[in-house]
């Protein structure tokens, strides 16, 4: 009885961590695809060049 438990345990604890990384992935590329957005589209300053749409 002790072994049964002890497997379905880990299967449902490496069930959540595959759902908890495959979501990271998720949120990791949109926030990549954000980053990449802000170099194509970034507001022009007064002198004409191309200014930065982050602060640091």
């Amino acid at each position: 009885m002790i072994p049964l438990l002890l497997v379905l345990l880990l299967a449902l604890v490496l069930f959540g961590a595959g759902f908890a990384l495959k979501a990271l992935w998720w949120i990791a590329i949109i926030i990549l695809v954000v980053w990449l957005l802000g170099f194509v589209i970034r507001p022009a300053t007064g002198g004409g060049k191309r200014g930065r749409w982050y602060r640091w």
